[in-house]
């Protein structure tokens, strides 16, 4: 099996700040995971030994209603801690699959406990990691207030461009593929009602879709969907 190198613990953002020493105890402890795409690496309900760190690539996590329906709740980037929550002993309360092809570091919960006892610096890093899905968490919230859900897509697309916007000639590109599904799981909607609220923005020329992909403008999405 393929171990991770100190040069590739070095170089995630996440750990940037965390000294060599520790880094060293960490990659004498992690193992590497490929994802695929769609492939499943924890459920809900799951008991979870690991806390996983995405490598490469990117990772889905959503819940399911009871009708099924998919409701992504994160997309989580290179270098991003999976599942923190999870240093409790209960069960995972989400799903966890590969958005895309993705590489995983996983360590054992008693492994990762002992090496934060030695580092504080590291637990600072958790804590932190912690409490950025906790304030994505209340945006979220914040954006179940009813509201038009043409807004409520102009906020999504803001954010997605606010995270994964390349400037082009004819506005921000959305440089990740997000289909109109994909798009409607994130906001619990259905696919119908999403390409309903696009169209309303397209006609406002504040979004375009060429070749799966968006092309938005920041300005009038921002001012839109914080319109009263």
């Amino acid at each position: 099996m393929p171990q991770v190198t100190l040069r590739q613990l070095r170089d995630l953002p996440l750990l940037g700040c965390i000294e060599d020493k520790t880094l060293e105890l960490i990659r004498e402890k992690v193992v590497i995971k490929k994802l695929k795409k769609l492939q499943m690496l924890f459920g809900e309900r799951e008991c979870l030994d690991n806390i996983y760190i995405v490598l490469e690539g990117k990772v889905s996590m959503y819940r399911l209603s009871e009708r099924g329906q998919k409701r992504v709740i994160y997309i989580l980037n290179k270098a991003e801690i999976i599942n923190e929550v999870n240093f409790d002993n209960y069960t995972s309360s989400i799903n966890c699959e590969g958005f895309e092809d993705s590489v995983i570091i996983s360590i054992s919960k008693v492994d990762l406990l002992s090496i934060m006892k030695q580092d504080f610096k590291l637990t600072e890093v958790i804590l932190y990691s912690m409490s950025k899905k906790i304030r994505r968490l209340y945006r979220q919230i914040k954006n179940t207030v009813p509201t038009k859900m043409d807004k409520r897509v102009a906020a999504k697309l803001w954010k997605l461009s606010k995270d994964y916007g390349v400037e082009t000639p004819e506005g921000v590109l959305i440089d990740v593929k997000i289909s109109i599904t994909y798009l409607a799981d994130m906001l619990g909607s259905s696919r119908e009602t999403i390409s309903r609220a696009l169209k309303e923005l397209e006609n406002m020329d504040m979004v375009k879709i060429e070749h799966r992909k968006f092309i938005v403008d920041r300005e009038k999405l921002s001012g839109y969907f914080k319109s009263v």
